[in-house]
This record gives structure tokens, C-alpha cells and sequence, in this order.
């Protein structure tokens, strides 16, 4: 299943800075960056349960935000994009 995930982490202290840094690092073992708090993952139900609780368990529910979409339909069906698209399709040919 295609997934969205968003975040936004206070950054005023370093605890804050380090939460943030935790939670990208989550974030890329399990999809791709699209923006600078913005994941696009392609990942099974098990795959995101463990992701989800991961993420909750990282972030600060007084301080932090944390979104987590699901592309039922798939991303090619729901997504628009305009300007630079950092996403890759690696399920794709790739060629050098």
C-alpha cells in the first residue's frame, strides 16, 4: 500500500533536533523524502504498523506532529504534482 507520511517537529531545543533526526531516519528506512517532512512509502500492513509505532514512540504528542495517510487508490490516482518532484520510481528501470 501506498502511504503519505508528514511531520513537524519542535526544533527549539536539541532533544527536539534529535527527535526530528530520528524520525527522518525512520521515515527513509521505509520510503522516500519528497520534501523536507514529506515521505512517500510503499509498505505492507505489518510494515506500517511497525513504522507507525516506531514514530509514535520517537516524537513528542505535546511538542511534535505526525501524519500518516493512506493512499487507498494508489499515489499515480491522487497525486498532482508541480515543480521539482523529488520522487523515484524504483520499481522502474533505472538507468545511469
Amino acid at each position: 500500500m501506498d502511504i503519505l507520511v508528514t511531520y513537524d517537529v519542535n526544533t527549539l531545543t536539541s532533544e527536539g533536533r534529535s527527535r526530528l533526526r530520528k524520525i527522518a531516519i525512520v521515515c527513509k528506512n521505509y520510503g522516500q523524502r519528497v520534501q523536507m517532512s514529506v515521505f512517500e512509502c510503499t509498505v505492507t500492513q505489518s510494515q506500517l504498523e511497525a513504522m507507525e509505532a516506531r514514530l509514535v514512540e520517537i516524537m513528542h504528542p505535546l511538542e511534535d506532529s505526525l501524519r500518516i495517510y493512506v493512499l487507498r487508490t494508489g499515489r499515480e490516482k491522487v497525486l498532482k504534482a508541480h515543480g521539482l518532484d523529488r520522487y523515484r520510481d524504483f520499481g522502474e528501470p533505472l538507468v545511469l
